[in-house]
């Protein structure tokens, strides 16, 4: 936390007067890439790493379409329970949910309040069961397993949002989205699992 203190002098009928005034950075605030106003030059931009954290997001999303071309007739064909949403919601979603998946890992990499290695780890373990899952049920018809890798996921999940909360509140906040939709989705698994048993 960086503190700047500025001492201010007023003279007038009542004398001498002194304030302090007190500022703090606030939390993941993102700095200018260039020169402040002092004309000390500041950390160079880490913008091609966001650009790099959502191309990689984005490339999950991708193999998973890849994986399965036809998810749409194979879910439209399933045994689904009355709450389950319409097979066009999940494209919008997911294509929002990734980008606040790279977001969140930003944050934390530009903002890191010690090492970040663990969080990172942990954020990379669940984008793999990410796209693990799309496989097992789609082109393998493996709900159980499915199932057993979105709780994995899940738990991951929840992990890497409190790790990131360790770093940056926003960050693991940005997550939020994200984890209420895996358990959604969790739920909508093992009641398509149960039904087709």
């Amino acid at each position: 936390m960086r503190r700047v203190r500025r001492r201010r002098h007023h003279s007038g009928f009542t004398g001498h007067q002194d304030s302090v005034i007190t500022l703090t950075e606030t939390e993941c605030a993102v700095p200018n890439a260039g020169s402040s106003r002092t004309g000390r030059k500041q950390r160079g931009s880490r913008w091609p790493v966001l650009l790099g954290l959502l191309a990689l997001c984005y490339a999950v999303a991708a193999l998973g379409g890849l994986a399965s071309t036809d998810a749409g007739d194979t879910y439209n064909a399933l045994d689904r329970p009355a709450w389950a949403p319409p097979g066009w919601l999940f494209g919008p979603v997911w294509t929002v949910l990734y980008g606040t998946i790279a977001v969140a890992a930003w944050l934390v990499l530009r903002n890191p309040h010690g090492p970040t290695r663990t969080a990172m780890t942990w954020w990379s373990v669940q984008l793999l069961l990410n796209l693990a899952w799309t496989p097992l049920f789609f082109t393998a018809g493996e709900y159980g397993l499915a199932f057993l890798d979105i709780c994995l996921l899940l738990a991951a999940l929840l992990t890497t949002m409190v790790l990131f909360a360790r770093h940056c509140g926003t960050a693991a906040l940005l997550l939020v989205p994200y984890a209420l939709w895996v358990t959604f989705a969790s739920a909508l698994n093992l009641a398509i699992w149960l039904s087709h048993t």
